[in-house]
């Protein structure tokens, strides 16, 4: 009796790693994505930061430099989540790339976990960028065990925004997926305290600010750094991982509402 033959399938995990190589190439030949991720933070820290760097601020308890160098570094990953998704996933959609990558033999989960991982990376990059023009220009005083708190704590808070940033790639369009992102993300940060303390803020932002998943995020560096901010780090996962389910859910309807679309 004869048996079928079961066709061979490569492993996945140097599918995994070549098809990251490849998201890599892509993202860092493309210099609006990946020296503006990697420079607007520091620019941002050149503005708030390093300005009276030293000075305690009100409420806090912890230098200035200290809280900027947090908040921006909440900032430039949960940035690189929200773009490289969000509108790299409209852009390949306007460009047809979504049609090759589902003709191509490409599991569609190996291809999912690579963009994760590179945004991951770059996420990791923007921030040891940060970090390092900080420590530069001598405006920061925390100490290595703090800066791998920190960094840990921002990789594994940021996979909210990767869900946020998927749902934006399949909710807007290539054309109008700029506009969007920044339209509600730009005030999002702005009212979680990110450029401006959240006790600094008009009182009706601040009883906004902690259902923000930008806040949530953000207080996980605060907290880090000693900020008293009066919230528990296991709240802020909760909140987060809340965040992730309901925009994974999300993502994932604007993902089959769109393929029904083309594919069906």
């Amino acid at each position: 009796m004869s048996v079928a033959a079961v066709p061979a399938t490569a492993p996945i995990a140097p599918m995994v790693w070549r098809q990251a190589a490849a998201e890599f190439r892509k993202l860092w030949r493309v210099p609006a994505f990946s020296a503006t991720s990697l420079a607007l933070p520091v620019m941002f820290y050149a503005f708030f930061g390093d300005t009276n760097a030293h000075r305690v601020i009100p409420g806090t308890g912890v230098i200035s430099g200290d809280y900027v160098m947090a908040s921006l570094g909440a900032y430039a990953v949960s940035n690189v989540m929200v773009f490289s998704f969000g509108i790299g996933v409209a852009n390949e959609r306007g460009q047809k790339l979504d049609l090759l990558m589902r003709a191509a033999p490409l599991p569609a989960l190996v291809y999912l976990v690579a963009k994760v991982l590179i945004a991951l990376l770059f996420g990791l990059l923007a921030l040891l960028v940060l970090i390092g023009f900080a420590r530069l220009t001598g405006s920061i005083d925390i100490g290595p065990t703090t800066v791998l708190v920190l960094t840990l704590r921002l990789l594994a808070g940021a996979l909210p925004f990767v869900a946020i940033g998927f749902a934006f790639g399949y909710l807007a369009g290539p054309n109008s997926a700029v506009a969007v992102v920044n339209l509600i993300y730009l005030p999002m940060a702005f009212a979680s305290g990110i450029f401006i303390p959240a006790q600094l803020l008009p009182d009706w932002i601040a009883h906004i600010s902690p259902y923000l998943p930008l806040y949530r995020y953000a207080d996980l560096a605060w907290q880090t750094i000693g900020v008293k901010t009066g919230e528990d780090i296991w709240r802020d996962a909760l909140y987060l991982t809340a965040y992730f389910v309901v925009f994974f859910a999300l993502a994932l309807w604007a993902y089959r509402r769109d393929a029904s679309r083309k594919f069906s």
